[in-house]
Parts: structure tokens; C-alpha cells; sequence
């Protein structure tokens, strides 16, 4: 559907894999850690011999041309390999999220026709076994773990013994179906090509020249999702550069310690917890260490703000901003952030800190890459300017005020194929002239950057006919370091509200500051209702934190407060941390509604 005229090669994701072995064959392509516990890398010639057995292995099994596999995993080395496999017998491959539920799978592999599907292990396999008389397409089941029958081992090890030679698939062929997180519609298939990703992976590479076989990242955001799955995956196999997984959530800080990357993908949720983690070290530090760390701020800024350095600023950064920097690994020179704009007051802080942020823009359907800041051009608070070959257009059509934002038209090679067996969503997708809709609001400025003001399925219109786009709110209220998640709504109500989850611990940290008495340190012990006095202490404080940012009528006026973190194992949020609204509205939605009748604070919901 995108313009795909001259396809710069590599043009498939088979030749971009081998090219690359050939010309990196020993460079160190993913860092794990082992059975044991130890961590080492994995070179290109290493991983390649997988590919090529598993590829012979899967031809074994009937996959074929056009055929569909699907794959259950975090991100790790069989992900790689089964995905190159799968793209050399020109197959597609059909990523999932091993964090999802069961039924998910099932139905996500019955529509994709999933002819061989992949999980961890065989405990993941066993509830999955169903699947094969309900899709009688699906031949086998695989476990990526383990070395008997049904595993990935046996699988390369039939591949080794019967080796079949990759075919180059047309930049046009189906690479990926990959399915919508749906934070407020249920899932589509998107069919990707070989020539929408490359062609992503050429134009990100372009703006970053300073990306070669010794860069390394840490990766923390899923394969599964289209912006890890290019941004990291493709474009370090194309460069030979290091991916290194990361243990666990949990683990993150110190795996950055262990792994020294130079650049780090991440979405605004994560930037926001390093930041809050950050700020909270250096006040509980206080006196010479506090006023030290806030001139060194001041001093990064003046010089990126001016262009001109200093004696005094080089020595603040060298005695102040190296031992923050080594932290987070110690040589890491920038992050990119997608999924939405990250809030401007934390981009300003990670680059006064000297690890630059630089927003991008995308979507599942643009493979992923529309818009990026870079070192040459960024501009705080924006999502950068169009990616090479790539062209943003504003449809005013769907305004109806005095702005000059609309809904934002993307053209281009990265434009998907399509809706998998979605004729109608595809048609609604599509301008006459080749251009996706996005769903997206926005506006650009005279300097060709790109302000993303919200999202039209996301925006709600009040009473009073004033619409409100709630992400931007619910970014603001996540900055507050007591709050863990937060959504917004209104639709045809006189006035905003929001679901806040708190941090308890945190909170308490608080309570001197907001006023909180004895009966907080109660409220903390056995999780009773939050009196209105606690409540009012609580609202004022985000309304001083909000009323800077928003018009009055943005700001919600009444907030339901509960104990239990947004998260994807209790489906509130996508795999990619964004708010899951309609699990979220469904789940508080009558304590919602006593919210707008009754005028008393409510009690926290249990989760218990």
C-alpha cells in the first residue's frame, strides 16, 4: 500500500540476515545468560548455524512459502532464530507475548492459520494442545527449550541432517503478521513486508551514523512489539552490533551495570520510573551531594542550550554527571523513546544528565517509523521530523476548532500491506492515494517537526463540548512519585475524572509533606477507606502539580484512588505499558459511577 518505488537493498530481511554474517561473522551478536548463570555472547556465525538448521528443520515439518509461524516468547536467542528460519523458506512469522493469556494465543494462531507454533517450554505447550483440534492446520507444536522429541534441538538437529538453502523473498512478500496491542479495540493483524522493515530499518540508520558493529543495547522492550522487533533487533543485525537480554524487569538496573550499552529503546512509563529513581537517590542523599547534582543540571543545560562549554560545567559533569552516568552502564549515549511523547519536563532532565532522549513516532501499521528526533535534529517536546522516504500530511477534516493540528497522514515504503482478513478495516485505514490514517492528532511546525496532541479513539468530549485527550494528563500524573498509574475519562460527563493506583510506600514518604496525620499511618496498616480529609490532601496536591500544565477543564475534578497496580499480568496495561482503557473502565466501572453521583471521597477497592 506504501510507495515502494526503488527498494534499497538489502530489501528483504533473508539477505539482510546473511549479508550481515558474511561481513560480522565473529562479531558478538546477543549477550544471555546461561544455564548456569553466566553471562556470555553469541556470535553471528553461532546463531547463523542455527538459522540454517532450524530453516531445514521447519521444511521438514511442510512449512513453506506463504505459510504462517507462530512464535510464543520473550525476547532470546531461539526468537532470532526461529524468525530468520521462518523468513528463509519465505514464510511469515506470527510474534505473540509469552505473558499473554492462553486463549490469547489460541486466538490469535486460529486466525493467522498458524501451520507450526513455538513456546518456551512444554508446560507453555501443554496449554496449547486443544489448539490442534480446534486448527486443523496446525501441524506441530515446538518447545524452544529442552532436546527431546517436539523440542527446538531435535527440530535443528533434523535441519542439519536435511539442509535447505533460504530463498530471497520480494520486497512486496509478507514477512510479519503481527497483531495490535487494541488498548481500546480488539487486536488486528497487520501484514508487514520484507520491504516496509528494511526500509525502516535504512531511513532510523540514517539519522544515527554513529551506530556500528560495536554499538550495544540492552533489550528490554519485546520483539513481540514492532518497535523492539526493528528498531533493535533488525537494525543490529544489519549493523553487527551486540543485543543483550535482559534478566528480568527487575533486574534492569544492574544488568545496565554488567552490559555498558551505548543506547537504550524504552517507552516514557520506563524513562519515567529512572528519572523518579534518580531525583529520589539524590534528595535522600540532601545537603553538598543535593546542590552539587542541581548545579550540574544547571550547568548541562546552559551548554545545551548555548553551544558553548565551560571550565565550571566540565568539571560539575566529570564530578557529578559521570557517577550518575555509571549507573546506567556508564557509556551510554542515548535512548529512543517511542509509544507516546515523552513528558517534557523528563526529557529536558536525561538530556541536561547527558544521555540525550530522542522521541519517535509510529505505529504497528508504518513497520514502525514515521518520525524521529536525532542528534542533528531534535527539538524537546516533539517526536522529531519524517524518516527518509517518509511523508507526514495533517487532515483537518476531522477538527472542528481554530487549531492547525488534524488527524496525521503517513506515506511511504513503510506502509503495511493490510488488515490480515480485515477487507473493510483496511479500506477505513486507507487515504484513495496510498496514505494510512492514524488515529493520531497532531501538527507540524514550521520546522517540520511533529506534535502528537492525542489520539481521536482515546479523546472524549465533556458536557460542555470541550474535548479532552487524556494520555497527556495521565503522563503528568504518573511524574507525581506516589502515583504508579493513572487513567483519565469524561465522555459526556460535566467534568473530568481519573483512576489513580498508588504507591503506598511511597506515599508514606510523602505524608509529611501533604499534611497526612496519624490516620495515614492507620489508613497504611490495615487498608481502610481513605478518609475525606486524606483524600482532599491527596487531590490538592495533583491539582498544584496539573494546573501549570492543562486548562481547568482538563484537569479531573474527582479521582477514585485503588490499591492495585496497573500491569500486564492483571490485563490493565498492553505489553508495551500503555493503559488497557476498556479493562481498566470495565473493572471500576461502578465505583466510577458512585464517583459522579455521590459527593464523598470512595473507598479503595480491595484487590483482594
Amino acid at each position: 500500500m506504501g510507495e515502494t518505488d526503488a527498494w534499497e537493498k538489502p530489501d528483504n530481511l533473508v539477505e539482510l540476515w546473511e549479508a550481515s554474517v558474511a561481513r560480522h561473522p565473529d562479531c558478538r551478536l546477543f549477550g544471555t545468560t546461561a544455564a548456569d548463570g553466566a553471562f556470555r555472547w553469541v556470535t553471528n556465525r553461532e546463531v547463523a548455524a542455527r538459522v540454517d538448521h532450524g530453516r531445514g528443520g521447519l521444511a521438514r515439518l511442510g512449512v513453506g512459502v506463504g505459510d504462517a509461524v507462530g512464535l510464543v516468547s520473550a525476547n532470546r536467542v531461539e526468537w532470532a532464530v526461529v524468525a530468520f528460519a521462518t523468513f528463509g523458506l519465505g514464510a511469515r512469522l506470527v510474534p505473540m507475548y509469552e505473558t499473554d493469556l492462553a486463549k490469547t494465543w489460541h486466538n490469535l494462531a486460529t486466525d493467522a492459520g498458524v501451520k507450526v507454533l513455538f513456546a518456551p517450554t512444554q508446560a507453555f505447550l501443554d496449554q496449547l494442545r486443544d489448539l490442534q483440534q480446534e486448527a486443523p492446520g496446525l501441524g506441530a507444536l515446538v518447545a524452544l527449550e529442552g532436546t527431546g522429541d517436539g523440542s527446538l534441538a531435535a527440530l535443528e538437529q533434523r535441519g542439519c541432517e536435511a539442509p535447505v538453502g533460504s530463498i530471497r523473498p520480494a520486497p512486496g512478500d509478507v514477512a510479519i503478521l503481527i497483531y495490535t496491542s487494541g488498548t481500546t479495540t480488539a487486536p488486528k493483524g497487520v501484514l508487514l513486508s520484507h520491504g516496509n522493515l528494511t526500509s525502516n530499518v535504512h531511513s532510523g540508520l540514517r539519522l544515527f551514523p554513529s551506530l556500528n558493529e560495536r554499538s550495544a543495547s540492552l533489550s528490554i522492550l519485546p520483539w513481540a512489539h514492532i518497535f523492539g522487533q526493528t528498531a533493535e533487533l533488525y537494525i543490529a543485525v544489519h549493523l553487527g552490533s551486540g543485543v543483550a537480554f535482559a534478566t528480568s524487569p527487575e533486574s534492569v538496573a544492574d544488568d545496565l551495570k554488567l552490559v555498558k550499552p551505548t543506547q537504550l529503546l524504552g517507552v516514557p512509563r520506563l524513562l519515567i520510573r529512572i528519572h523518579e529513581a534518580i531525583v529520589s537517590r539524590v534528595a535522600a542523599a540532601g545537603g553538598l551531594r543535593e546542590r552539587l547534582f542541581a548545579a550540574a543540571l544547571r550547568a548541562n543545560r546552559a551548554r545545551r542550550e548555548t553551544g558553548r562549554s565551560g571550565l565550571k560545567q566540565r568539571i560539575l559533569d566529570r564530578l557529578v554527571m559521570t557517577k550518575v552516568r555509571a549507573q546506567l552502564g556508564g557509556r551510554l549515549e542515548f535512548v529512543i523513546s517511542g509509544s507516546a511523547t515523552l513528558d517534557v519536563e523528563v526529557a529536558t532532565f536525561f538530556h541536561d544528565l547527558g544521555i540525550p532522549v530522542y522521541d519517535c513516532y509510529g505505529l504497528t501499521e508504518t513497520s514502525p517509523g514515521v518520525t524521529m528526533n536525532c542528534p542533528s535534529a531534535y527539538k524537546i517536546g516533539t517526536v522529531g521530523k519524517p524518516i527518509d522516504r517518509v511523508r507526514v500530511e495533517i487532515d483537518r477534516s476531522r477538527t472542528d476548532d481554530n487549531t492547525d493540528e488534524g488527524e496525521i497522514i503517513v506515506y511511504g515504503p513503510n506502509v503495511m500491506l493490510g488488515y490480515h482478513n480485515k477487507p473493510e478495516a483496511t479500506a477505513a485505514a486507507m487515504t484513495p492515494d496510498g496514505g494510512l490514517r492514524t488515529g493520531d492528532r497532531g501538527r507540524l511546525d514550521e520546522g517540520g517537526f511533529l506534535h502528537v496532541t492525542g489520539r481521536f479513539k482515546e479523546q472524549f468530549k465533556l458536557q460542555n463540548g470541550k474535548f479532552v485527550f487524556p494520555a497527556v494528563v495521565e503522563e503528568a500524573l504518573e511524574l507525581v512519585p506516589y502515583v504508579s498509574s493513572a487513567m483519565v475519562l469524561g465522555e459526556s460527563r460535566p467534568y473530568a475524572t481519573a483512576v489513580i493506583s498508588l504507591d503506598l510506600d511511597k506515599l508514606g514518604d510523602h505524608s509529611a509533606r501533604l499534611g497526612l496525620t496519624v490516620a495515614w499511618r492507620a489508613f497504611v496498616g490495615d487498608m481502610s477507606s481513605l478518609s475525606r480529609d486524606i483524600h482532599a490532601a491527596i487531590t490538592r496536591d495533583l491539582e498544584a502539580r496539573l494546573e501549570p500544565k492543562f486548562d481547568a477543564y482538563e484537569i479531573p475534578r474527582r479521582y477514585l484512588f485503588v490499591k492495585e497496580p496497573f500491569s500486564t499480568a492483571n490485563g490493565l496495561l498492553t505489553q508495551t505499558l500503555k493503559v488497557r482503557r476498556q479493562a481498566v473502565l470495565k473493572k471500576y466501572r461502578a465505583d466510577l459511577e458512585r464517583l459522579y453521583k455521590e459527593d464523598r471521597p470512595l473507598t479503595m477497592p480491595d484487590a483482594t
